[in-house]
């Protein structure tokens, strides 16, 4: 118990660094905090909303979590961020429980160390989005998995009545998943159609009770899906499947992905070439691991290696793409990194090193790039004249951001505006603002009341990959 403690504890305050110096980026993760505000605030934890707009990217899992984590430590970057924190740090635990019964406690230790420290799980660690439930479900999922499929190669009958215990947990988790990010959750279901092939053994098909199963998972996407379809007219599904599952696949989002079928072609190893970076330091072993397992691998590692390249594989058919998709497959990587950890010759100095380096990033980078978040530093700067009855609106640049860091003071929703209606917004009585490029404001207000306060501040929008300048002009009530 004392290992478990010393090691959630250890991976939470990693992931938990820097998250109060760091303004949430554009655009995930103020969709995912603000979605959350809005689901506390309305009191209606079916049906997400931002902006006052449906919200149907993805299911509702994370925003419980983040409900939660706002009750406890009030609404803040901080506590949109922690539930992601105590998911990483959970599946490093998972990792430690599935590293020891698959051999011994070092490659437990081994397993979560190696994916607590990648580069993509450093990061996604600590960001207020879905990924990490995701992963965490997906790593809980497989492990019930192969407990299961170990099951049937042991003939203890103590070590098969603990282990069937597992098929619930299995299902279970695959529920959650789906909760979490959506479909993507059940690719584990993938890799037992694969693996029963090397596990050839009788009663498989009991063990893991796939219709009672199944009834499992349905039942807990349902008691939530059912009410939500119903509520929206069947918009949930039509939007959060038809456009953020199906249309993600086969075309690009947000300019992420292939825009013609060459350019589809030429990115099909996109993650196989990323994972070096994704998966860094410990991707510099990918190689000598995958001749190791070509020469010599046994049925878990065969587990572990066709669960690893399902994720791979569907992401690499998928069209949009982003070097964090493959994320859960990390896990599984680094159980297979963790079980050839002395032929594989792994430093124990690295991790001490890459710690270093992570912990320098998060404590020192982390408040020197607030100045780079133009949302954020508006909204600071502006606090003293903001109040809650005020409207506001934003030109030219309506990033996710400007909802979160502005609803923090007042009560209202951003409206977009177009350039030739902004007069007439700032025109209606009352107190409001507009957020707009600096380069817009003659042309837009040539002729500023002198009783309005301007506010500026320049930066970067990361989804647009520009430097952007920005004004605001408040009008006091």
């Amino acid at each position: 118990m004392r290992n478990y403690i010393v090691l959630f504890v250890g991976c939470l305050l990693f992931h938990l660094a820097g998250t109060c110096s760091l303004p949430l980026i554009d655009r995930d993760e103020p969709r995912f905090a603000e979605a959350a505000r809005e689901m506390r605030e309305r009191a209606d934890f079916i049906v997400p909303f931002f902006n006052n707009q449906f919200r149907f990217d993805k299911p509702p899992l994370t925003y419980w979590f983040q409900v939660a984590s706002y009750r406890v430590f009030g609404e803040n970057d901080f506590a949109a961020r922690f539930p992601t924190a105590v998911a990483a740090a959970l599946v490093a635990l998972v990792l430690f429980s599935w590293g020891k019964r698959m051999r011994n406690e070092k490659v437990g230790w081994w397993a979560a160390i190696i994916f607590t420290l990648s580069l993509q799980s450093f990061i996604h660690g600590k960001a207020a989005v879905a990924d990490m439930w995701l992963v965490l479900f997906v790593t809980l999922a497989h492990w019930a998995a192969w407990e299961l499929f170990k099951a049937n190669t042991e003939h203890r009958t103590s070590n098969i009545e603990h282990r069937t215990a597992f098929w619930w947990i299995f299902y279970f988790s695959l529920g959650l998943a789906f909760l979490a990010k959506g479909p993507i959750g059940w690719t584990p279901l993938l890799t037992v159609a694969i693996a029963q092939r090397f596990y050839r053994h009788e009663y498989l098909a009991a063990r893991f009770k796939f219709l009672r199963g199944i009834l499992l998972v349905l039942a807990v996407v349902c008691a939530w899906g059912f009410p939500a379809l119903v509520r929206t007219h069947g918009e949930f599904f039509r939007v959060g499947i038809g456009k953020h599952v199906v249309e993600r696949s086969v075309a690009t989002m947000e300019g992420h992905g292939a825009s013609s079928v060459w350019m589809y072609l030429g990115l099909l190893p996109f993650y196989f070439l990323t994972v070096f970076a994704s998966f860094f330091p410990w991707s510099i072993k990918l190689p000598a691991l995958w001749k190791n397992l070509r020469a010599q691998r046994d049925d878990t590692d065969q587990f572990l290696l066709a669960g690893a390249l399902i994720v791979f594989g569907i992401f690499t058919l998928v069209q949009t793409k982003l070097p964090h998709y493959t994320l859960p497959a990390f896990p599984l990587l680094a159980l297979l990194l963790a079980r050839r950890f002395e032929c594989l010759r792994l430093s124990r100095a690295l991790p001490i090193a890459m710690t270093g380096v992570y912990l320098a990033i998060s404590f020192f980078l982390s408040p020197f790039l607030t100045k780079f978040f133009p949302s954020y530093n508006l909204a600071h700067d502006s606090r003293p004249n903001l109040k809650p009855e005020m409207e506001f609106g934003a030109i030219d640049f309506a990033e996710p951001s400007l909802v979160w860091y502005f609803r923090d003071g007042i009560h209202g929703f951003m409206t977009p505006l177009k350039r030739k209606q902004a007069a007439e917004f700032m025109s209606r009585s009352g107190g409001r603002f507009v957020v707009l490029p600096t380069t817009a404001v003659a042309e837009v207000f040539p002729n500023v009341d002198v009783s309005w306060r301007s506010y500026r501040a320049t930066g970067f929008n990361i989804p647009k990959g520009r430097r952007v300048d920005l004004t605001m002009l408040l009008k006091p009530d």
